[in-house]
């Protein structure tokens, strides 16, 4: 690959580089950000528009999150934008092993997320480098959601943001003393209790302490999926614009998983079909089976003969996640012309992966074990900005750095010849008969990035031109030997990734808007899922992935009439793919190539409509024209994908919500359509295309008696009782499945019904 040349400012950026690698702060927070962070507390329903903004952000409110069944993730709620795609399993978007949100073209682990400022990693299911926002923080305490679909902010807390940022922002603590008490019940045996007491502000301090304990049956097959959560937010605030808040959060979660499954087998089996759990005998006989030892049974006879019928489902899946999180901010007003903000955290995991296998015998005598995935996370960081507002021109410096110490393991435990049902740690309990692989990963990302804020023409132009240097370095220690698991060490950095933009002001709430930005992701641990020798022969010519991200845009806003329309180009250079010879549920090593880029080009459409008081309507639309620009080689054999679909992403989608508000009453209907999904690089295997409606209605008393308010809601998901495939990709793509025999589909939920009681005191 080639590389570009160096600019003039690459000393300045490996300056600001080295300021950080110190214990000194990072910077993190912009002026923008933190004009974002206020306008988002201000702001109850949906915007599509932002005004003055180079790229195109659109921001969920506290209002349509609550809207939801209570517990639903905010990042579901997104799923009514233009250009996001949002999938689980669940009707509340939290089973992270099926959770799934892409941005025009870009997967979840190619997106940026931050809390407040601080990042959350990539959300995904292996903990590698944060955790999901349901774990950060309960959805009753979220103000609201800043959705940038392209290059996000320059000084967006992430190193893996290719192709847009969410930034989800914690709600302040009330300033009159409260309770509030929220219980809900519903379909599978769905109870979830949640409570809030606010202090009051006293003298500039205030604060609040949240619980939620909840739990619901799986909506097939066996287990249920349960989850603890504690928030507690103090805020000290004093003079004009200075405040200083500390966020805590502890959360336990304890699953039991769906069973992924193919399109064949959903064919042959059904729907419902899921692990065997509690059925020991049935998957006792699958493994003999599989080991040549007697018949498959009869409950597999609708699959093909070719089928591999070992793997169309196992006893148990489950994943166990306990996380604490600390972060400690603040915004400080250094005189009329500088202000300061910046924060610290501090983040702690432990949680395990759990699947019962045929494919290793606890003994001679029982053909089936427990494999479990064993992770461990401690991270740290800090973020800063300093803001400079000297009159034409708004300058930001600041960055990033965060170090966090990882540590994976593969483990083998043995289990009764009669079963189990009981949810819970096997490693805190037992010791394992063997390790497929026991790493620590020990990462270090520094970010700085500095930015100039332009007003012309009595402020109606507005341009913004600036640059980040960011850099992850990796180091991957083995610490039980591994044919599939590398160590070393790798790091991706660019001193030099630009951004610019420019809004004009056409008329009174009529804008164009136009941006291109630069962005890289590090490396994460795809490098070392290979072996030893082809990790030492390929890191030194791997190249990270970059993107370069195009957008030009117009936006409206009238009385009635609020509108966004988007056109967009991402160009995405040195795409990393871990081939392997194995299924997805084994271990073996792998092989990382480079397989060249992706083009991503489309339009996005929205529109908020409010013909009449207390009606709020959303229609958005999107179309996506994203394809591989290269073959590569796998094998020695060639994989044409050149010109070919990207896995996962559909053409066209479309969302229509509808709020409507009369004296107490409250109704809300939505529905979106998402189309045709491919399965396989070569595109010979498809999910078709389907439409999900949801529906909710809640009464509002006000205030009765000793209550200072109380209400009723009724929420019905996917109403018309649709049966769907949801997420795609959970055991990833493979290059050619003309017959559908690949297990990486989630069943979307069946029709479910909740009702909710809020009491506030």
């Amino acid at each position: 690959m080639m590389h570009r040349p160096v600019v003039s400012v690459r000393p300045l950026a490996l300056a600001l580089l080295a300021a950080l690698s110190g214990p000194a702060l990072a910077a993190g927070t912009p002026a923008a950000e933190g004009a974002a962070d206020a306008e988002i507390k201000q702001i109850d329903a949906i915007s599509v528009i932002a005004s003055g903004q180079s790229r195109q952000v659109q921001r969920i409110g506290m209002e349509e999150i609550q809207a939801s069944t209570p517990g639903t993730s905010p990042t579901k709620v997104l799923g009514a934008l233009p250009g996001v795609q949002f999938q689980s399993a669940d009707p509340w978007g939290n089973y992270e092993w099926s959770t799934s949100i892409t941005l025009h073209g870009f997967d979840q682990s190619r997106l940026g997320f931050t809390l407040d400022g601080m990042p959350l990693g990539n959300m995904g299911y292996g903990v590698s480098n944060g955790l999901h926002v349901t774990r950060a923080i309960i959805s009753e305490n979220v103000a609201g959601v800043e959705l940038a679909q392209g290059g996000g902010a320059l000084g967006t807390a992430s190193n893996n943001n290719l192709g847009g940022t969410v930034q989800y922002f914690s709600d302040d603590p009330s300033m009159a003393p409260g309770v509030r008490l929220s219980q809900t019940f519903g379909s599978d045996r769905t109870r979830r209790t949640f409570v809030r007491a606010d202090t009051g502000e006293h003298n500039g301090l205030s604060a609040y302490v949240a619980g939620v304990d909840g739990s619901t049956d799986k909506w097939k097959g066996f287990g249920d999926q349960a989850y603890q959560q504690v928030n507690a937010k103090g805020l000290y605030t004093w003079g004009e614009g200075n405040r200083i808040s500390l966020y805590l959060d502890a959360s336990h979660r304890g699953e039991y998983d769906y069973m992924d499954l193919s399109l064949t087998s959903q064919r042959a089996l059904g729907w419902n079909w899921d692990y065997l759990i509690p059925d020991w005998q049935a998957a006792t006989q699958i493994a003999n089976a599989l080991n040549g030892n007697g018949a498959y049974p009869d409950s597999l006879s609708a699959l093909p003969e070719d089928y591999g019928k070992a793997d169309a489902s196992y006893y148990l899946g489950a994943g166990l996640r306990t996380d604490k999180l600390a972060a400690l901010s603040g915004s400080f007003v250094l005189g009329q012309a500088a202000t300061l903000n910046a924060g610290g955290y501090y983040h702690a995991n432990r949680g395990e992966g759990q699947w019962i296998t045929p494919y290793t015998p606890s003994s001679s005598d029982n053909p089936l074990s427990m494999r479990t995935t064993d992770y461990g996370l401690d991270r740290y960081g800090v973020t800063a900005s300093l803001v400079f507002d000297l009159g034409l021109h708004q300058l930001e410096l600041g960055g990033w750095a965060e170090d966090y110490n990882n540590s994976q393991k593969r483990n083998y435990f043995q289990v009764s010849a009669d079963g189990f049902t009981d949810l819970f740690n096997f490693y805190t309990r037992y010791t394992p008969f063997r390790t497929d692989f026991n790493q620590r990963y020990e990462v270090s990302t520094r970010m700085a990035y500095l930015q100039d804020t332009m007003r012309f023409l009595d402020e109606r132009l507005s341009v913004n031109v600036g640059f980040k240097a960011l850099s992850t370095e990796t180091t991957a220690t083995s610490r039980v030997p591994s044919r599939s698991i590398a160590q070393g060490t790798i790091k991706a950095e660019d001193s030099f990734l630009p951004q610019a933009g420019a809004s004009y002001k056409l008329a009174e709430g009529q804008e164009l808007y136009g941006s291109i930005a630069r962005n890289q992701a590090n490396y994460g641990y795809t490098p070392f899922g290979q072996s030893q020798a082809s990790f030492d022969a390929t890191r030194r010519t791997l190249e990270p992935e970059e993107s370069t991200t195009y957008q030009f845009g117009y936006r409206v806003a009238a009385q009635d009439v609020e509108a966004s329309f988007d056109l967009y180009r991402t160009d995405f250079d040195n795409r990393l793919l871990s081939i392997s010879p194995c299924s997805a549920i084994q271990t073996c090593a792998s092989v990382i190539s480079n397989v060249g880029s992706v083009h991503s080009q489309g339009a996005d459409l929205a529109v908020v409509w409010r013909p009449v008081e207390g009606l709020r309507w959303l229609n958005s639309l999107s179309y996506n024209d994203i394809s591989y620009q290269d073959d590569y080689v796998s094998g020695g054999s060639v994989i044409a994908t050149g010109g070919k679909t990207v896995v996962g992403i559909p053409e066209w989608m479309f969302s229509s919500t509808a709020n409507y508000q009369v004296g107490p009453w409250r109704f809300t209907v939505d529905g979106k359509y998402v189309g045709e999904r491919e399965l396989s690089y070569l595109n010979d295997s498809q999910v078709p295309s389907y439409w999900l409606f949801n529906a909710g209605v809640n009464y509002d008393f006000g205030k009765l008696g000793v209550l200072e308010g109380l209400s009723l809601g009724l929420n019905v998901s996917n109403l018309t009782d649709k049966r769907y495939f949801a997420t795609t990709g959970t055991n990833g793509y493979v290059v050619s499945d003309p017959d559908g025999y690949n297990q990486t589909l989630m069943a979307g939920a069946p029709r479910q019904v909740f009702f909710s009681v809020d009491a506030r005191f």
